[in-house]
């Protein structure tokens, strides 16, 4: 089916730079399709408040610290603790915190038994810093040395310390090309960061070398009159203390090997991790290990390997937070590395959250995650997939923009009962992908399966089916692409038929000189016979039933004064063209069920 002539549809795909103060909706979202709704996300840009600008109310009988003060004061306002871990110490269960502005170069951990609050004073900024000032500089051979330097790191390449590297490759985290992914080690001149080399005779300018053996630190960069930083501690905050929370402060260049997960670790239940910036951590930003973990209004950027990682993090939610350029160290994309990344794990929502511009995967659902919501999320520019749902079950992914990733736009890989309603997905590989690959659940040799169950999980059948595909904007894969929609079995023992697929009420878009009819599939499905291109959705619909509603069109596109990429299609989709919304979806997205609407909502 063609468009007439007398219709026209704007689909406004955002590709906005991520920056603060871009005017995001704050999206109000419950947290899966079934269950009453969890409370709102903030209002506001996606991301923490800029550090020193938060205003917590500090309650009587508060614990303060300050970078002024000393470890055996009364930890009054007028007399305040010079350490956090003082303070931590000195604190009773359901305690408050309060840090004073400065800069707190510790290592604390919030032990078992203790539920406290540590919060920055009012409209002060407050960093933990892992890093010190290196001054005694030498030139020596066409270098600057420091002669002394003790500090050191584990570089073990895998989460499991003192671990090789796995002899799969499809499990090693470090590539070939950046052989120094792994080694925590970080340094800084006026705050730009240099690059470590595995041999004295690789430093050069924005280079460095950590030579353990002779004690000694080699510097490319000339540190005369400059300031020159090194990672000297590896953690910065751990939470043991189950209902705890952080909030309102900065963590920032610690040296986190890949054992140690993250900078920030909340490793006891119930805790809320609010208005916290993670930048320049040598691996993972923030690492959430336990149960009904809250992260609102995060940010996590420039770190080593990822932004956020979670595992056996049962009942997570991630709201209005933001996770870009992470992994800057350049760890493989697979089997970690990116914006998002959650393990093993029931009932999971990342909602009116951006996830950008990371070297790697934007948010990726793998090995055994069961009831995940992604909605009102702006998932942009990633190096890899944009969306990544593997060896997983149970998904509603809607309402989110998914914009100029390298990967594919949404990629749902051996995963079962998916729900992929009214996103915009435009300028991806292939658009949206659902492939099943030869992964077997009942085969003990397989990774993936979350081993607090026993046996294989029956609730994870490792098979793409039950999926439905709604309302959704499918638009310009990336010159090349075989398919705006995608579906595939490596397997070749189904057929799409087979795997209980309902896809209707899509808009498919691209521009004219991708071919229109006879050119670029529009699809790629899986007959018995093998897989069949359809160019033409008419065809598409008339071999399979599919797409009753659904439309094509091929159109050009041109970027509006606001950034947005707004694309005049003729004929245009009207009512007709989108499906009721039905009321778990628009329970999710604060839509009237039953609305018709193709694509997201834009604000």
């Amino acid at each position: 089916m063609s468009y007439s002539s007398h219709r026209t549809l704007i689909v406004r795909v955002l590709a906005l730079p991520v920056i603060a103060g871009v005017g995001f909706l704050g999206w109000h979202l419950p947290l899966t399709h079934d269950g009453p709704p969890a409370p709102a996300a903030p209002p506001g840009p996606p991301g923490a408040a800029a550090v020193g600008t938060t205003s917590y109310k500090v309650p009587d009988h508060a614990l303060f610290v300050s970078p002024s003060g000393r470890d055996g004061a009364k930890g009054t306002k007028k007399d305040p603790l010079r350490t956090v871990g003082k303070a931590i110490a000195k604190a009773r269960s359901k305690d408050t915190v309060v840090l004073r502005g400065g800069v707190y170069h510790e290592t604390v951990t919030v032990p078992a038994g203790k539920r406290l609050t540590i919060q920055a004073y009012p409209r002060e900024a407050v960093w933990f810093d892992g890093s010190s000032p290196v001054t005694g500089w030498t030139q020596q051979g066409g270098a600057w040395v420091k002669d002394g330097w003790t500090t050191r790191f584990d570089a073990s390449p895998t989460y499991t310390a003192g671990a090789p590297e796995s002899g799969d490759e499809d499990f090693r985290f470090v590539s070939p090309d950046h052989p120094m992914a792994a080694h925590p080690d970080q340094l800084w001149v006026d705050g730009a960061a240099q690059r470590q080399v595995r041999s004295r005779d690789g430093v050069e300018n924005g280079a460095f070398h950590v030579d353990e053996g002779a004690k000694r630190l080699s510097l490319g960069t000339d540190p005369r009159g400059h300031d020159v930083r090194a990672s000297t501690l590896a953690e910065a905050i751990t939470i043991r203390g189950e209902g705890s929370r952080l909030r309102g402060i900065g963590v920032r260049r610690y040296a986190t090997s890949l054992p140690q997960m993250g900078s920030v670790k909340v490793a006891a239940p119930g805790v809320t991790v609010e208005n916290v910036v993670v930048n320049d951590s040598s691996t993972t930003g923030l690492s959430v290990l336990a149960a009904h973990a809250r992260v609102r209004s995060v940010t996590t950027q420039r770190n080593g390997l990822l932004g956020i990682h979670a595992n056996y993090a049962d009942d997570l939610r991630v709201e209005s937070s933001r996770s870009t350029g992470n992994n800057v160290e350049r760890f493989k994309y697979s089997p970690v590395s990116g914006g998002v990344k959650v393990t093993r794990s029931r009932k999971v929502a990342v909602v009116g959250s951006v996830v950008a511009d990371n070297l790697g995967k934007g948010v990726w659902m793998d090995e055994s995650v069961y009831d995940i919501t992604l909605t009102g999320d702006r998932i942009l520019r990633n190096a890899d997939h944009g969306v990544a749902l593997e060896l997983s079950a149970k998904a509603v992914v809607a309402g989110n923009i998914v914009t100029g990733n390298q990967g594919d736009g949404l990629k749902v890989n051996d995963t079962s009962d998916v729900q992929i309603w009214n996103n915009t997905l435009a300028g991806n590989g292939r658009t949206v992908h659902l492939v099943q690959d030869r992964r077997r659940r009942d085969d003990p040799a397989t990774p993936g399966r979350d081993p607090r169950q026993k046996g294989a999980d029956p609730a994870m059948t490792w098979r793409i089916g039950r999926i439905t595909v709604s309302n959704n904007t499918l638009a310009d894969p990336r010159p090349g692409t075989p398919c705006l929609l995608c579906v595939e079995d490596a397997t070749g023992e189904r057929s799409a038929g087979q795997m209980n697929l309902s896809v209707n009420g899509n808009l498919y878009v691209r521009p004219p000189e991708g071919g229109g009819d006879g050119g670029e599939a529009l699809v790629l499905w899986r007959k018995p016979s093998g897989p069949v291109s359809y160019s033409d959705l008419d065809r598409f619909r008339s071999a399979t039933g599919q797409e009753a509603r659904g439309q094509s069109s091929a159109s050009a596109a041109a970027a509006d004064g606001e950034g947005a990429l707004e694309r005049r299609v003729e004929g245009g989709a009207d009512a007709n063209t989108a499906l009721p919304l039905p009321g778990f979806v628009a329970k999710l997205l604060g839509k009237p069920e039953g609305a018709r609407h193709v694509g997201a909502w834009h604000v």
